[in-house]
């Protein structure tokens, strides 16, 4: 084997042309990244994608490809719109987390008084001493 194709050429089990254009982005050191790529989208489909981009984008191209075969590999129905799905509901779960705080705090600060009585009231009962340790933590 020639020590200087590319993953893409040794995958291919073709020679590796001195202009080839898998060669800066799939280095024979990383046979799985091509693999991952051919599998979804095809040898042919990413040489076209790779020739339409102007060089500086390329790179970013060539990586964004890959992981969006590995999450295709992965999630063969969602993909990375799964991963973008779930992100987004924990974003959605925090800002709601957020906005509750924010208002017990506001709530806290327009009555303190509330605040305190309601403390001295429920010194004694064991559902407030639960919900009160469950602040501090």
């Amino acid at each position: 084997m020639n020590p200087g194709r590319c993953a893409a050429c040794r995958y291919l089990r073709r020679r590796c042309p001195p202009d080839c254009i898998f060669s800066p982005y799939f280095p024979p050191n990383n046979p799985q990244r091509f693999a991952s790529i051919h599998r979804i989208y095809g040898a042919s489909n990413v040489a076209k994608l790779l020739q339409q981009l102007p060089l500086h984008l390329r790179t970013q191209a060539a990586d964004s490809l890959y992981l969006e075969a590995q999450y295709r590999i992965e999630d063969p129905v969602y993909g990375c719109v799964g991963l973008i799905s779930l992100l987004q509901q924990q974003i959605h779960d925090v800002e709601r987390q957020l906005a509750m705080t924010q208002a017990e705090i506001a709530f806290r600060a327009r009555h303190p008084q509330a605040v305190e009585s309601n403390l001295l009231n429920n010194v004694g009962n064991p559902s407030f001493s639960n919900q009160a340790s469950s602040w501090f933590m």
